[in-house]
């Protein structure tokens, strides 16, 4: 028979009650086993970034040992990695407990609810799709309106139980086509997303301003400098909608911003105001004339060849346009779809989808050309034109850009190789489906904002948060209803807001790093502070670290003691890279009541005497958190 051993169960420090740990009821000798000792822990950081590491964030966090990468855009979160989202987590959690309640959904869902939106369709290979063992089809879950809809309508009776804001944190699965820039691209990601559930307009409103208040709390307490702006709701469908971006070169969106009244969209939303154009005289008649053009396939060709500004040229790119269940048996059917705009402007592709409804669009093929314009490009144009006259109806549909409408005198392809028009006055000599805001803005435009008389900027951004008034979208389409006061039968109307925890880690990364390495706010760095022992084979080095640390730790905050038996220089290294925003040298000082504090942001240090390192350390992560709430 086995002997068993009684060992006496020390609890780990994350274990232990704040209140203990304050109070210092714990012995010397158990606190400093509680302690976090580097030597101890698996931390292993990188001198050299992988080669296909391109962005500041995915090589600084390869590099500290923060994440390790599994699959394409499938990534580990080690230790610090997990400290550090675990530390965003319970942020976003303080603050969306203070207007929600906190659910935890499936991540494999099955396939009804999504049919029943009519997104299990709408979603397309983004979608990650399974079938079970008895051939049930399944997803991993994207998003999960849905599911909070079923919750909804299975479970909300009268307008007394609305409204309600509904949040979780989950993984969310995309089937990301090309994943890159380590995490911010990636097929498997933690996301915060909440729905309210309301009974009218007002209603919706209220919830939507208790989001943006508490999202400019979490990104503020984060550390995070950042923006709120217009934004497209893209497949979430809605209304209004907003997004919270971090300014930086890694970003993929554009944002279009006005420093002097502080309006801000991206790029797929932005509008401005156009300076006039000075149309040209008519030639002839004024009626439309034929040109030869031989060679002036491009707009700079067309604008010298006329002697014009491409402003006055009429820009024609053709797509097709992907509709979603179209066809017979509810399949896709692809329709073509000609935009025309200014010769100096682009097609803003998200614009024209939302204008036209489509699901996705690609740019038309020499067949398709032929078949809808019967011409080739580079000489497209809207005189003579077919269209429908529904978006993406039978034949091809016409969107002109709001900046043609009222123009006179422009220049267009002739659809005939080598050929242009001449005297083109839209309205009068064409026709089209639709009119619409289909381009995007260009940096130096005016702003949009009246009474303004600002420029716009344009600059790249991470989206960190987004938040959407969804409107009627998923209790109509799934028959969620409630009674309202007069005993009739409504439909809540809902919002959907999320927040990327990933990306608030990233965008941390992102804005704050050097050759060096990268530092992170307090609030959440795996560490607060790190004591760094400069050489551990000294005792009372090491006595003197290991009582600093112990210090910090009962002022309650995470410190962690770098005890490990490495040069000064690899170990100052090693705490740069690693993100922890301030480091304590133990040093040959200390025989003399003095230590050395670092701030990693400013990179400055200062001598601090023994008695006043808790102090100290505590009082600049006070300052610091002053700052992020001033920045709010």
């Amino acid at each position: 028979m086995e002997s068993v051993v009684s060992l006496p169960c020390v609890p780990p420090r994350d274990c232990l009650p704040a209140g203990e740990i304050a109070a210092g009821s714990l012995g010397e000798r158990e606190r400093l086993r509680a302690l976090h000792r580097w030597s101890k822990l698996f931390v292993p950081t990188l001198r050299e970034a992988p080669s296909d590491a391109e962005v500041a964030s995915h090589k600084f966090l390869l590099r500290a040992g923060y994440i390790r990468q599994l699959g394409a855009g499938i990534y580990n979160y080690l230790f610090l990695g997990q400290r550090s989202l675990n530390k965003i987590m319970a942020i976003v959690r303080e603050e969306m407990d203070q207007i929600g309640q906190e659910f935890f959904l499936p991540a494999i869902l099955p396939k009804e609810p999504w049919t029943e939106s009519g997104r299990w369709t709408g979603m397309g290979d983004n979608m990650f799709r399974l079938k079970d063992r008895k051939g049930a089809e399944l997803c991993l879950g994207m998003t999960h309106e849905e599911i909070m809809t079923v919750i909804a309508r299975s479970e909300l009776r009268s307008y007394k139980q609305l409204p309600q804001i509904w949040y979780q944190i989950q993984t969310k699965f995309r089937d990301e086509p090309r994943p890159k820039g380590g995490l911010l691209r990636v097929r498997q990601f933690l996301m915060k997303d909440s729905y309210s559930f309301d009974l009218d307009k007002a209603g919706l409103d209220k919830s939507y301003d208790l989001h943006d208040a508490a999202y400019r709390r979490i990104f503020s307490r984060c550390g995070l400098k950042f923006v709120a702006v217009e934004a497209d709701s893209g497949a979430m469908g809605g209304s209004q909608s907003q997004e919270f971006m971090v300014y930086t070169d890694a970003g993929e969106d554009l944002i279009a911003s006005c420093p002097s009244c502080g309006y801000a969209a991206n790029l797929e939303k932005a509008t401005s105001r156009l300076e006039p154009v000075t149309e040209m005289e008519p030639t002839g008649d004024g009626k439309p004339e034929l040109v030869h053009t031989p060679g002036c396939a491009a707009i700079a060709d067309v604008a010298e060849f006329f002697k014009i500004s491409p402003a006055s040229d009429i820009k024609c790119v053709a797509y097709m346009a992907l509709k979603r269940g179209a066809g017979k048996d509810g399949k896709d059917t692809w329709h073509g779809v000609a935009a025309f705009l200014r010769g100096d402007h682009q097609v803003n592709e998200t614009k024209l989808l939302g204008a036209v409804g489509g699901a996705e669009l690609r740019t038309m093929q020499a067949e398709e050309l032929q078949q809808y314009f019967n011409g080739p490009a580079g000489y497209l144009g809207p005189v003579g034109l077919k269209h429908n006259d529904k978006a993406l109806g039978e034949g091809l549909t016409v969107v002109v850009d709001k900046s043609l409408e009222g123009r006179k005198n422009l220049v267009a392809g002739a659809n005939k190789l080598d050929y242009h028009v001449r005297n083109v006055v839209p309205g009068r000599d064409f026709t089209w489906t639709l009119s619409a805001d289909i381009r995007s803005v260009n940096e130096g435009e005016a702003c949009p904002a009246d009474g303004c008389g600002g420029k716009l900027v344009v600059g790249k951004a991470l989206e960190v948060g987004h938040i959407f008034k969804l409107g009627y979208k998923y209790t109509e389409s799934m028959g969620a209803t409630v009674l309202d006061p007069n005993g009739k039968e409504v439909k809540p109307i809902m919002g959907s807001y999320g927040i990327g925890i990933e990306r608030i880690l990233t965008a941390a990364v992102e804005q704050s790093n050097d050759a060096n390495g990268f530092w992170l706010p307090a609030s959440i760095a795996p560490f607060a502070v790190v004591v760094t022992v400069t050489n551990v084979a000294d005792a009372a080095l090491r006595e003197t670290g290991e009582k600093i640390a112990a210090e910090l730790d009962a002022a309650g905050l995470d410190v962690l003691l770098d005890d490990r038996d490495e040069r000064a220089g690899v170990k100052f290294k090693d705490a740069d890279l690693v993100g922890i925003p301030y480091r304590i040298n133990v040093g040959k000082k200390a025989a003399g009541g003095v230590v050395e504090l670092v701030s990693r942001a400013t990179a400055q240090s200062m001598d601090v005497p023994l008695t006043e390192v808790a102090h100290q350390v505590k009082r600049r992560i006070d300052e610091e958190g002053l700052l992020e709430a001033a920045g709010s």
